[in-house]
């Protein structure tokens, strides 16, 4: 059975019919409370989805969710991935994937506060990829059989200092604390009716600013998961943030401050509401 895996309080938690059901009890000791441990036994995760019973832990609503992959070993981007996106930044399409690096440090929760850092910092919301086996040189046909689920993702971007040298530097740019927010959950793919073509949203104090399709990609994710394996082996956890669709607020000239509410949406797998804030200090 379809499974959407989430944490609260750092507990690994199944969500099924708007309830909460802990995973290490409703496995019978068959997964610890480590949402890591989940990932990497996807595949069984799909018996225990089916398996739960009628009476969950605790209501959804108004659950505070946490980290989904609290702890990857690697997160990697990828850039102009959009055709939109990529005419937008007055790039040339690319002819193989641009990857970069997210430091895993940013990782926030779907409804945690994202500081702003800087006077430049901008939304993209993307599809994640949430990996499931430790394998390299994966052929693009059998991707998927290696993807434990996806999960919304905001690759937010200071741009001043990604742009601060040249070649850019996206990774530091990319990877201040709260940088990354990622969730509600990893919804495995047989939970979608077409996980390679998924509307994606991203609104900013309710006004829409980005609004697409996953089938825009420019690099799908099976190419995505076969080139970036191709060089190093990817671990239960690995996250790749796809792209971003167009829409971006460097374009316009318009960028978050605190008080700012950024709205992420995903067909079928849900919406993430994260709000801006001073730096302290």
């Amino acid at each position: 059975m379809a499974f959407r895996l989430a944490s609260i309080d750092d507990r690994a938690v199944l969500i099924q019919n708007d309830g909460i059901y802990d995973l290490e009890k409703h496995s019978n000791g068959r997964f610890t409370s480590d949402p890591m441990h989940a990932i990497a036994g996807f595949r069984e995760l799909h018996e225990v989805a089916g398996e739960l019973g009628s009476q969950p832990d605790a209501p959804l609503d108004g659950a505070r969710l946490g980290i989904c992959v609290p702890r990857p070993q690697k997160i990697f981007g990828i850039g102009l991935n959009y055709r939109a996106h990529a005419e937008e930044s007055g790039m040339d399409i690319p002819s193989t994937p641009l990857v970069f690096t997210k430091f895993p440090s940013c990782l926030t929760g779907p409804a945690d506060d994202v500081v702003i850092y800087g006077p430049s910092t901008d939304w993209e919301a993307e599809l994640v990829v949430v990996m499931g086996t430790r394998a390299r040189d994966i052929a693009a046909q059998d991707a998927w059989d290696h993807i434990a689920g996806l999960t919304c993702g905001q690759d937010v971007s200071e741009r001043v200092l990604q742009f601060a040298t040249r070649p850019p530097h996206f990774d530091l740019g990319k990877s201040y604390d709260t940088y990354g927010p990622i969730g509600p959950a990893v919804v495995s793919p047989d939970q979608l009716s077409d996980p390679s073509d998924l509307a994606i949203t991203c609104d900013v104090n309710e006004e829409r600013k980005q609004d697409a399709r996953t089938s825009d990609l420019i690099f799908s994710i099976p190419e995505l998961v076969a080139y970036i394996s191709a060089v190093c082996t990817l671990e239960p956890g690995d996250l790749i943030f796809t792209g971003t669709p167009s829409g971006v607020g460097v374009k316009a000239g318009t960028f978050l401050e605190p008080g700012d509410t950024v709205t992420t949406t995903i067909e079928g797998i849900g919406t993430m509401v994260n709000r801006c804030i001073a730096k302290e200090g």
